[in-house]
């Protein structure tokens, strides 16, 4: 159990035209969850990611929603103020004396907060991020009443939520420079549109006869995809600290008309209204920021089963937060043995997915589904030159064209994902996640299939992370097994070498330290063949 949880203050996204309904949801969609039926136990039912937080045994959260409240007019100042200072009991976003009482009891480590933005007036993101900017200086105050180091807070945030956050950071640096990244500790994004909304290109004729649509204009606007406020956000915060969750999943959002416009500007930027590349309402670029790291999962924008009501928010929020271990995985070699290798007559995807032992839910997903797999590629070893990310990330959204399906970052980085060690069970004997490889091949040549699977297979990576580190690859389950456990010293004696062995000892890189273990591991089979690099450095939070 971790015991010093900084305080999470959960932010929605854009709540329509007419926002009453919005007012009247308790938690704001974060409790709302999703039934999983193929599953068994924990992973059957996801209760939603407030109740699934408070539930927790290794990251026990407590709800201070009603410790402040949100209101369109200024309150006054209360006669019964508890020694509160008079300035954070009385305007239009105010801690309640009474509630606070209880709910912080014991402090705010660990305390959640539901940002209701939806209850304040006007309408426009800069009121919206000048009441989040009040509500996180509202927690630093109650910190200092109980005597508390104050180390920011974290942040989740769902679509336009991110927006809102974008507004506060702007504020914070306008106020007192370099403050945001003492009050904000981590940002986990869901689906933000940072780059803005393809098809977000309405004739100013059509949005006026919309109904509403005066009150949210100023919403609406954020999404341009024109805009590059986007760039500033490195400038206020450090954007290695903000995770950006994209999803992947178009077809299960029940947009129908946003799904059908992404696929007419897809028609624009890429020759192909088949490839979406979308949530069903953000395209995969659009939720990313140049130089943030980020994760693909598949599922679509919001609803049932979507990044704000799965799983995988939870758990991939949970681990960025609070991990004591963070995991790079690069391709160093690869070769695609098979298939037509004339020069133009084949392009080639790799991908990979990643999920932890313990946990039935990926936290990194790459597939021809998703559509977000590295290429194109020609070559058969897979080092054509692709479009470097951060640059691409760092265009405007509008521009014509989308070259964002090169490698995560610089020596073909693969994947960038964080551990906690702490969530896995005593008896179980190191890290464990899985790692699916995939290779999929396209013909150019006219009649040929558009769909070869070249390589695909599932390995266990099994880490012990104490000095000195060691690695393992298992092909198979059969030394995974908790209730017969196989120590380090066994498998030692156990591994052997190459892509075919049961269990692997992969090689250490000669750049491996003594605080980090990097190895470089071989997957592969008759049609493919690739030497991977993977890092595992312990983390600090």
């Amino acid at each position: 159990m971790i015991t010093a949880l900084r305080p999470l203050v959960l932010i929605r996204g854009f709540g329509g035209l007419d926002e009453r309904d919005e007012q009247r949801n308790a938690y704001q969609g974060f409790n709302d969850g999703t039934v999983y039926p193929g599953k068994r136990g924990e992973s059957y039912i996801y209760e939603g990611f407030l109740l699934r937080a408070l539930k927790s045994e290794v990251y026990p959260y407590s709800d201070a929603t009603n410790v402040v409240g949100y209101y369109a007019s200024d309150l006054s100042t209360p006669e019964d103020c508890a020694d509160w200072d008079p300035g954070v009991v009385s305007g239009s976003i105010v801690i309640d004396p009474a509630t606070a009482r209880t709910a912080l009891r014991h402090g705010v480590a660990g305390t959640m907060w539901v940002y209701r933005y939806y209850d304040l007036i006007p309408r426009s993101l800069a009121r919206y991020g000048e009441g989040l900017t009040r509500l996180i200086r509202l927690i630093q105050t109650a910190a200092a009443r109980h005597d508390e180091e104050f180390d920011g807070v974290d942040v989740i945030a769902h679509s336009m939520g991110g927006l809102v956050l974008r507004a506060a950071l702007s504020q914070l640096e306008q106020q007192s420079p370099g403050s945001a990244a003492k009050l904000i500790h981590r940002v986990v994004t869901l689906g933000t549109p940072h780059r803005g909304i393809s098809f977000q290109r309405i004739p100013r004729w059509l949005l006026e006869r919309l109904p509403a649509v005066e009150q949210s204009a100023d919403e609406i606007a954020a999404f341009d995809p024109h805009s590059i406020a986007f760039r500033d956000v490195g400038r206020w915060f450090p954007v290695e600290r903000i995770l950006t969750v994209v999803g992947t999943n178009h077809r299960t959002y029940g947009n129908s008309a946003a799904d059908l416009l992404n696929r007419l500007f897809s028609l624009v930027d890429e020759g192909s209204a088949d490839r979406r590349r979308t949530d069903g309402l953000v395209t995969h670029s659009g939720a990313q920021l140049p130089g943030a790291p980020r994760t693909f999962v598949h599922k679509c924008h919001g609803g049932p089963d979507s990044l704000v009501t799965s799983r995988e928010a939870f758990e991939i929020a949970m681990r960025f937060f609070h991990a004591t271990h963070r995991a790079r995985l690069w391709l160093d070699e690869a070769l695609v043995r098979g298939g037509n290798r004339s020069p133009g007559c084949r392009e080639y995807w790799f991908g990979v997915s990643i999920k932890p032992r313990f946990v039935d839910f990926d936290l990194f997903h790459q597939s021809p589904e998703a559509e977000n797999c590295y290429g194109p590629f020609q070559r058969p070893d897979l080092t054509d030159d692709l479009p470097d990310l951060a640059t691409e990330l760092y265009k405007s959204l509008a521009e014509p064209g989308d070259r964002t399906t090169g490698w995560a970052g610089p020596d073909r980085l693969i994947w960038d994902g964080w551990f906690d060690e702490r969530l896995r069970p005593e008896a179980a004997q190191g890290l464990v996640f899985r790692l699916d490889v995939n290779v999929g091949e396209r013909d150019l040549s006219g009649p040929g299939f558009s769909d070869n699977i070249v390589f695909r297979k599932q390995y266990f990576a099994q880490i012990f992370p104490d000095s000195p580190p060691a690695f393992f690859l298992h092909t198979g389950e059969r030394y995974l097994d908790v209730r017969n456990p196989v120590t380090r010293e066994q498998l030692d004696e156990l591994a052997g070498t190459g892509p075919t062995a049961l269990v692997q000892r992969p090689q250490a890189a000669p750049e491996s330290r003594a605080s980090t273990g990097t190895w470089n591991l071989q997957v592969g089979g008759t049609d493919f063949a690739a030497t991977l690099r993977l890092e595992i450095t312990a983390v600090t939070n």
